[in-house]
């Protein structure tokens, strides 16, 4: 009886698991929701949109990190291959998880709503400090200013070992 038990429960075992065509592989390294690369426009394309419609909601844009918060990977900034283009501070959804430190450089995708909103004084100083700045640089920081900005729920680090 035993060995009858244990072949029904091999056999039954084998019949669940799914065949290779059958299972969706997202590629990266996820950090909150689990999202894959498909869909993403670049980070360019997404300046180009925001500015026709003011605002994206659950849009997936592919970006170069620049800088990431040094106290804890709270935020990063994503930046264009034009220099002259505008840097995007993203946050993450209900501050529920967090990048790693080391991650400036390194290509994401990242889901979310994008939108520009006025950074007082007091969390541009905050942002400058977790970011490492002098208190000569902070000093420095005394109007508010108007930014992009990026909620996302949702950030794959693209493999780049391909």
């Amino acid at each position: 009886m035993k060995k009858i038990f244990l072949l029904a429960l091999v056999t039954w075992s084998f019949a669940c698991t799914p065949t290779n065509t059958a299972v969706q592989r997202v590629e990266g390294t996820h950090f909150g929701e689990t999202i894959s690369d498909k869909g993403a426009i670049t980070y360019d394309k997404m300046l180009v949109e925001l500015d026709k419609k003011g605002g994206l909601e659950n849009v997936k844009v592919e970006g170069q990190v620049e800088a990431v918060c040094q106290a804890k990977g709270c935020w990063m900034t994503i930046v264009s291959d034009d220099a002259a283009k505008e840097k995007m501070m993203v946050k993450f959804k209900d501050y529920g998880f967090f990048m790693p430190l080391d991650l400036s450089g390194k290509t994401v995708v990242m889901r979310g709503n994008a939108y520009k909103e006025e950074t007082s004084v007091d969390e541009l100083r905050h942002l400058a400090e977790d970011a490492g700045k002098s208190k000569e640089e902070i000093a420095k920081i005394t109007e508010p200013k108007v930014e992009l900005k990026f909620l996302a729920d949702g950030v794959v680090i693209k493999d780049s070992s391909k």
